[in-house]
């Protein structure tokens, strides 16, 4: 039997982590983040990392798992997300997947692989300068001559997708189209109970938003971004180009004002719910609560175990 779990997903600000603990609570759960930015230590009030308090004392997976620094992959992710969830389950506890990275969340729950093969850092190099040689348009023609399908999607420019493509080629003698397909074949990992969280009145999710963003400042975020940078974190990295890093760094560098940096901050964050939405509204397995005005916790918990039963979980 395809091991049962839960997933809270909605856009920034929304309240998951608080349902998520409720239901841990009332179900005998654990939490398991599916955050791309909670992962990293150290960097706390910028990605609204739930603090103890928030947690109840109901365990959090997949928090502080690596250092800003690192190039932390999807594949990663899904690597050690499912062997927390894997622990959760052996222990005869409810995992509860809470987090607003859909592309984290899809590919746990598909039991997606990824394209791989032995890592060769002689033939990147190789395909990389071959890149700079001839050209954008050049690699990509070679790579239409094995993977068509991949190369029709990609642009001369995508310098890192074609070189990855023919890499995997190369390393594996399978195309990553082919990849797709063998891996769309494979059952899902788990049968997963699907909740998302939103507002019937969208201004009211971006009040929200702003009043966090408010809170970031008053809480540190500045000094936050200043420890980072000071302890060699650099400006470029992966990590730090989050929404809310990468204008902090801006405020810090005297790019703009902090007060530029927060209504910055406020902007793209409000963007970036709007995509969260755009993606989630894709899957039609989802089971939507929408608060009016603010968040009403109690009446979330009542309709989300009252989904959950008719799925079997109580």
């Amino acid at each position: 039997m395809t091991p049962k779990i839960i997933v809270i997903s909605g856009p920034t600000a929304s309240g998951k982590t608080a349902l998520g603990v409720a239901l841990c609570q009332k179900l005998g759960g654990e939490v398991v983040s599916a955050d791309s930015m909670q992962i990293y230590r150290r960097m706390d009030i910028g990605t609204a990392k739930p603090t103890p308090e928030e947690m109840q004392g109901i365990p959090h997976h997949m928090i502080d798992v690596a250092d800003p620094e690192e190039n932390y992959s999807v594949a990663r992710y899904v690597e050690e997300a499912a062997s927390c969830v894997e622990d959760i389950l052996n222990r005869g506890k409810l995992p509860v997947l809470v987090g607003g990275t859909g592309l984290y969340i899809d590919s746990l729950l598909s039991g997606r692989t990824f394209a791989g093969g032995p890592v060769d850092p002689a033939l990147r190099e190789e395909l990389n300068e071959r890149y700079d040689e001839i050209g954008g348009r050049g690699l990509l023609g070679e790579l239409r001559k094995v993977d068509p399908e991949r190369a029709a999607k990609l642009h001369e420019a995508d310098k890192k997708r074609i070189v990855r493509a023919l890499e995997v080629y190369i390393l594996t003698g399978k195309t990553i189209t082919q990849h797709d397909l063998e891996t769309q074949a494979i059952p899902p990992r788990y049968d997963a109970a699907k909740l998302a969280l939103d507002f019937e009145v969208r201004q009211d999710l971006y009040d929200r938003i702003d009043r966090r963003v408010d809170r970031m400042f008053e809480q540190g975020l500045m000094d936050e971004v200043r420890s980072l940078l000071a302890s060699g974190v650099p400006a470029s990295c992966t990590a730090m180009q989050a929404i809310g890093y990468k204008e902090a760094v801006g405020a810090v560098s005297g790019a703009c004002s902090e007060t530029e940096a927060a209504e910055k901050i406020k902007m793209e964050s409000r963007r970036y719910a709007k995509r969260q939405l755009t993606w989630l509204r894709r899957d039609p397995a989802i089971e939507w609560h929408r608060f009016e005005k603010t968040p009403d916790l109690n009446e979330a918990l009542r309709h989300s175990t009252e989904f959950l039963r008719t799925l079997g979980i109580e």
